[in-house]
């Protein structure tokens, strides 16, 4: 009886709580269905998803050891989302564009009057001058702000012109002409352009035209980021690395439509090596753009596959020069996909990477950043002595306007070590120097290693030396009659003087080819100038890399070497380095350490690995190529270096005492005009196993012993090197 009872117990129990659980149930579903039911079906309709871009990070480059030459660095940046401000645009069927309301107007003008009161520029693309009577500023604006603002007009129907840096007034179209009530064709002036504008935006009646001035032009950089032709596709931003300040400011102030985010923006950490850097900018015309994306668009026509190409938009951040350009495919990094989810009132619901953004690898380049900076500085010194040896006012005047540059380059692999242009600049610095250094007349933004070309002077002669030893026109023992002014065959009116004969009517008397280095004899180079003849001589040079590009990764000059004119040989004034030829500092140095190696020319580079943003993987090694190759005879090579050799032992003695290591170098000397002759030296250490080859160029420096000093100290900077130490940022990391 008594189990019959639990039993019972048990049942109602459980139907009592089926029961509740029903009622439950029926609860919320009414709740559900019934109550709440026409918001969740607005919910679930009207949720949006749409993808976005999501910049990587640019990659790291560092200098051979590992220190960190350029990362990154995050700033805050602000720009105006019309969408956000509290009273929302009204949307209207008209061409699908959003007509802005006043309230976005009055948003954006308290922005952006806060912004001044900060004293925070901003810039916008619009091609109108900033005050009234406004005026159309087409021949200042870049190429690409002129295709955006022909797209805007095109987009509105308001003109068809192509606007050209030459372009006075757009034509109207009629649409336009029927705005203005006109019945013939007439352009378009800014004023007019700005009534459009004024009505197309919204702009309250009570704005100023200035005002109505700044808003305009940041809602036409707003709206071209819309338009399908492409006209911009990267962000815009108002301001940017603005203060912390700022953003409280605007977070306290309640300005609706602002929207701060962030960005990463490069970060220099030397102030050496500024033009074998290079900096980041945005691509600025449809050239460019289409020079970035040549690899691009052959791959999409071939049918090949698009995998681990970029395809560049105009606005792009890319490498403008020096290494940044040159490694652009190591750093831009790979560009993720994000999609976003949201509701009916904007509020982001879900957020996730449908791509992973990838960070571009870490560049390591071949120079040591340490002695970058003491070759620099040593540069820098050598060139401040010629400019203060100045003997009058006129030499004086002169001296504002020139420069120098050095190289050094290993024998080993053609690394380049070190690359130096004085005077120079800083890239920490650059925005704040920027005006006052392209004013200065010795140019700081040329980087003279590689762009300039100087005539080489009898730093020329080894290289003749290698070519009449190689052609069998003497050997190392043969000897020449040097009388000290030699005379063109059959041209008594025709000479080449040696140094010796102008200064004293001296002369060299019978030397060989090493005495001939020693002393610098200008006869008996004219004679193998003469013997080779200018086609020969060329083609030695040529072999030895001069004129030709060394294959160093960044920008470089080719120089020339001479060319005869009609009825004229100038190869007995070529073979002793003068004539029309004009050398890189770079160039020399590589032809000295093509002569070290025997005759064997190896590309000149800067690139000496990649590896992945983590360290995980290298990406890329640089392997040495050969050029060409001579193969010179080793009797022959002994010769030129005792010549070498024996002019810093005698005639360089005094100055290269306190050199650390022996050496073998060669001066030079070359007239420009009637300014002072430029100084040129070339050296290479130590003396029986050469590392490195040095290259020097003052510009009025006069002669190249007296750039002897200069050497010596980038000899003793680089063989004895400072031991103190630095810290290794890790690969891929962001820095503050």
């Amino acid at each position: 009886m008594d189990n019959e009872k639990h039993f019972f117990r048990r049942s109602n129990l459980l139907l009592i709580a089926y029961l509740a659980c029903l009622i439950c149930f029926v609860g919320i579903m009414y709740d559900a269905q019934i109550v709440h039911g026409a918001d969740y079906l607005s919910e679930s309709t009207i949720q949006v998803t749409t993808t976005q871009p999501v910049k990587s990070y640019r990659g790291i480059i560092t200098d051979r050891n590992g220190k960190v030459l350029v990362s990154n660095r995050e700033i805050y940046t602000v720009t105006f989302d019309p969408e956000k401000v509290v009273d929302n645009p009204e949307i209207v069927p008209a061409g699908g564009n959003t007509v802005h309301s006043e309230s976005v107007a009055q948003a954006m003008l308290r922005l952006l009057e806060l912004l001044e009161e900060q004293g925070i520029a901003w810039e916008d693309g619009l091609p109108v001058s900033q005050s009234s009577p406004f005026a159309y500023t087409f021949s200042e604006a870049t190429g690409t702000q002129r295709i955006r603002f022909q797209n805007f007009l095109t987009d509105r129907d308001w003109s068809a012109t192509e606007i050209t840096a030459a372009t006075k007034l757009p034509l109207m179209s009629q649409k336009v002409l029927k705005e203005f009530y006109l019945t013939t064709s007439s352009g378009m002036t800014a004023e007019q352009f700005m009534v459009l504008m004024r009505k197309e935006f919204g702009i309250p009646e009570n704005f100023t035209k200035l005002q109505a001035r700044k808003v305009l032009g940041v809602l036409y950089e707003l709206r071209l980021r819309t338009l399908d032709r492409n006209a911009a596709t990267v962000p815009y931003f108002l301001a940017e690395d603005v203060p912390v300040e700022l953003i409280s400011l605007l977070n306290d102030g309640a300005f609706t439509g602002a929207v701060v985010d962030s960005k990463a923006v490069r970060q220099y950490h030397t102030d050496n090596a500024a033009h074998i850097l290079g900096r980041i900018g945005s691509i600025r015309d449809r050239e460019e753009q289409a020079a970035l994306n040549e690899a691009y668009n052959a791959a999409k026509e071939s049918g090949a596959d698009l995998t681990g190409l970029h395809y560049y938009q105009l606005d792009e951040q890319v490498g403008k020069d020096g290494v940044e350009l040159a490694f652009e495919e190591f750093l831009r990094g790979e560009e993720g996909v994000r999609a976003i989810t949201t509701n009916q009132d904007g509020k982001i619901t879900s957020e996730l990477y449908t791509i992973e953004p990838k960070p571009g690898g870490t560049v390591a380049l071949t120079i040591d950043i340490d002695f970058q900076a003491q070759v620099e500085a040593a540069l820098a010194a050598g060139v401040e002595a010629t400019k203060a040896s100045a003997k009058n006012e006129e030499e004086e005047k002169r001296a504002l306007t020139i420069g120098g540059a050095a190289a050094v380059v290993s024998v080993k692999d053609a690394e380049v070590l070190a690359l130096a242009t004085y005077p120079t600049y800083s890239q920490q610095t650059y925005a704040e120097d920027l005006e006052t250094l392209s004013q200065d007349r010795a140019s700081p933004y040329t980087n003279r290693a590689v762009n300039s070309a100087y005539a080489p002077g009898s730093t020329f002669k080894p290289m003749t030396a290698a070519a009449a030893l190689e052609a069998g026109i003497i050997d190392t023992k043969s000897k020449i009659n040097a009388t000290g002014s030699w005379l063109y065959p059959g041209d008594p009116n025709s000479h080449a003087n040696c140094w010796l004969y102008n200064s004293s009517r001296g002369r060299h008397g019978r030397i060989n080819v090493s005495e001939a280095i020693t002393v610098s004899c200008n006869y008996f180079f004219a004679e193998m100038g003469y013997q080779l003849g200018l086609d020969r001589l060329n083609e030695y040079a040529a072999a030895f890399g001069l004129g030709e590009r060394t294959g160093i990764e960044i920008s470089e000059r080719t120089g020339q070497r001479h060319e005869n004119a009609p009825g004229e040989d100038q190869s007995p004034w070529a073979g002793f380095g003068q004539a029309q030829q004009l050398y890189t500092p770079l160039q020399l140095a590589n032809y000295i350490t093509v002569l070290l190696r025997g005759g064997e020319r190896l590309d000149a580079h800067l690139l000496r690995d990649v590896t992945s943003y983590d360290g995980s993987a290298v990406l890329y090694t640089h392997q040495p190529q050969v050029l060409s190759d001579l193969d010179l005879a080793g009797e022959n090579l002994a010769a030129i270096k005792k010549g070498m050799g024996d002019l810093v032992n005698k005639s360089l003695a005094r100055d290269f005492k306190d050199c650390i290591v022996t050496a073998g170098a060669k001066t030079g000397s070359a007239q420009v005009g009637d300014l002072a002759a430029n100084g040129v030296f070339v050296c290479f250490a130590p003396f029986d196993e050469p590392e490195i080859a040095v290259a020097i160029v003052i510009e009025q420096g006069r002669s190249g012993a007296a750039l002897a000093s200069t050497a010596v100290q980038i000899l003793n900077d680089y063989f004895a090197p400072s031991d103190i130490g630095y810290a290794i940022a890790p690969e891929g990391a962001l820095l503050p």
